[in-house]
């Protein structure tokens, strides 16, 4: 699998994202114009330089860059997803995507649903959780502290054949709809939990110390 990192302008957990870099996670890195910033603060040149850079304020130098204009039909994130994909990444981890605005922050959890169900692996990093979009038929797998928050959330109209094993409230095959609080603040028990979906798409929150593994079919 050929992951790559996008680094947005917002919040940045620098922490977690040095971590993987020394794992090796990442085959590339792509910084989302004010994310430029962000990895320069700890010493990261990216592989490439995105956007229209109206929030970092300058067109950075001694790297490759991609400039748009500002007037354009599309966000900078989504014009670097575009590129992770004609650059051949199959998975994605995107950092500096939530929080600040909350326009933006809905902007790229629509964007990451619509990523995943063209068949790319999406994952998005927060100060303290990440957030997994899984499209069915599909499942996840989490392994993580008893205690530690999972909430489940339909980003389709409906999400059909939900299961949620291993955690403090099981579900069996119900049908979830993207109007409804219902699948948020489950837990994790200290042992394996699985989440599983037959057609539609989720947004999967969960602890950022879970171990997190995908699967196809059901």
């Amino acid at each position: 699998m050929t992951t790559f990192a996008l680094v947005g302008a917002s919040d940045f957990n620098a922490a977690h994202f040095e971590a993987r870099c020394r794992g090796g996670a990442f085959d590339a890195v792509i910084a989302v114009d004010g994310g430029f910033s962000s990895l320069e603060t700890i010493g990261v040149r990216p592989d490439l330089a995105l956007g229209d850079f109206d929030s970092l304020g300058f067109v950075p130098s001694g790297v490759e860059v991609r400039a748009f204009p500002p007037e354009k039909d599309a966000s900078d994130m989504e014009l670097a997803l575009e590129e992770a994909v004609r650059r051949g990444a199959s998975a994605v981890t995107v950092y500096g995507a939530l929080g600040r605005r909350l326009d933006h922050t809905l902007a790229n959890l629509q964007l990451f649903a619509s990523f995943a169900e063209r068949g790319l692996a999406v994952s998005t990093v927060g100060e303290e959780a990440c957030v997994e979009f899984l499209v069915g038929p599909g499942e996840l797998s989490l392994d993580g502290v008893a205690g530690g928050i999972v909430s489940v959330f339909s980003l389709t109209d409906e999400s059909r054949g939900v299961t949620e094993e291993g955690l403090k409230w099981e579900l069996d095959a119900v049908t979830m709809t993207s109007r409804t609080s219902w699948g948020l603040s489950n837990e994790l028990t200290g042992r394996p939990a699985r989440i599983a979906v037959e057609s539609g798409t989720l947004a999967v929150f969960c602890p950022l110390e879970s171990a997190v593994a995908r699967g196809e079919g059901l």
